[in-house]
C-alpha cells in the first residue's frame, strides 16, 4: 500500500515536482534525471505512508535533495580543458544561487516557515490553501511568508556582498 500510494501521488503530481527541480537545475533534461532519481530512492526503500499528503510531502522532499545534489555535482567538476580559462573572480551560475538560497532556507527559517514558503514557491498553492491545510488564518500565513522572505533576503546580502 505504501509504495502505490507513493506512486499515485508521483503519478498525479509530476508536473509540479519537474517545475521545481527544473527551478532548481535549470533545464528540463537534468529535472528529469533528479526526479527519477528521488522517486527511485523513496521507491526502493520501505517507508510507512498512510496519507497522500505523507507522500507528496516525502516527495518534494526526495526532489530538493536530489536536485541540489546534481548542482552541488556539476558545480565540483570543471572539465580539464576548461581549467585554464576559468576566471579568478569567484562567479556563481543561477543554479549556485539558488542552492545558497536553499541552504538559507533550510537552515534559517522557522519549520512553519519553511513549509509555507515551500507550497507556495515549489507546490503551487495559494495561501488560503495553505492556511486551510495549517489550520490558520490566510493573514498569518501571509505575515510567516512575508518574514520568511524578508529574513532569506537580508541573510543572502550579508553572506554575499
Amino acid at each position: 500500500m505504501p509504495r502505490e500510494l507513493l506512486t499515485d501521488t508521483f503519478l498525479n503530481l509530476r508536473d509540479r515536482f519537474r517545475a521545481r527541480a527544473r527551478r532548481i537545475l535549470g533545464n528540463a533534461e537534468d529535472a528529469d534525471d533528479a526526479l527519477q532519481e528521488a522517486f527511485y530512492k523513496l521507491w526502493a526503500k520501505d517507508y510507512e505512508i498512510r496519507t497522500e499528503a505523507e507522500a507528496e510531502a516525502l516527495l518534494f522532499t526526495a526532489v530538493r535533495n536530489s536536485s541540489l545534489d546534481a548542482v552541488r555535482r556539476r558545480r565540483d567538476k570543471v572539465p580539464l580543458d576548461a581549467a585554464d580559462r576559468l576566471p579568478a573572480e569567484d562567479r556563481r551560475d543561477r543554479a549556485e544561487q539558488l542552492a545558497a538560497v536553499q541552504g538559507l532556507i533550510e537552515s534559517e527559517l522557522s519549520e512553519t516557515q519553511r513549509y509555507i514558503m515551500e507550497r507556495v514557491e515549489y507546490g503551487g498553492l495559494t495561501q488560503e490553501q495553505i492556511a486551510q491545510e495549517l489550520g490558520m488564518q490566510p493573514a498569518t500565513v501571509r505575515m510567516q511568508l512575508s518574514r520568511a522572505r524578508k529574513t532569506i533576503r537580508e541573510l543572502y546580502r550579508k553572506r554575499n556582498l
